[in-house]
């Protein structure tokens, strides 16, 4: 793991990664997006408008979890000085910022 610690080791490796990893993004996005509107059935009582909870949640559950992220790297960036932490924590503030709105526009 130490070998990762050096930004332009992590930054060479996460160059290579992102196309497979954006792939697999798309692809389980588009099945988790097709099984919660097409697949799964209607309520008896709220109807078709429960599916908006499987945008809801989830997008508030991720906003949490992304500024517990950044908190953490925050922390890290504070006390250990290192750069990919800052980094870390300046990426997922917009992320989060993403979420939140869905979650707040969804709710």
């Amino acid at each position: 793991m130490q070998y990762l610690a050096n930004p332009t080791r992590f930054v060479a490796l996460a160059n290579a990664v992102l196309p497979f990893v954006w792939a697999i993004t798309l692809i389980l996005f588009g099945i988790g997006l097709y099984g919660a509107l097409f697949t799964a059935p209607a309520d008896y009582q709220q109807g078709e408008t429960v599916r908006i909870m499987f945008i809801h949640v989830p997008a508030s559950w991720m906003a949490l979890f992304v500024y517990v992220v950044m908190a953490v790297a925050s922390a890290v960036a504070i006390v250990f000085r290192h750069p990919l932490a800052d980094a870390a924590a300046k990426v997922a503030a917009p992320i989060g910022a993403v979420f939140c709105f869905l979650s707040l526009a969804t709710g």
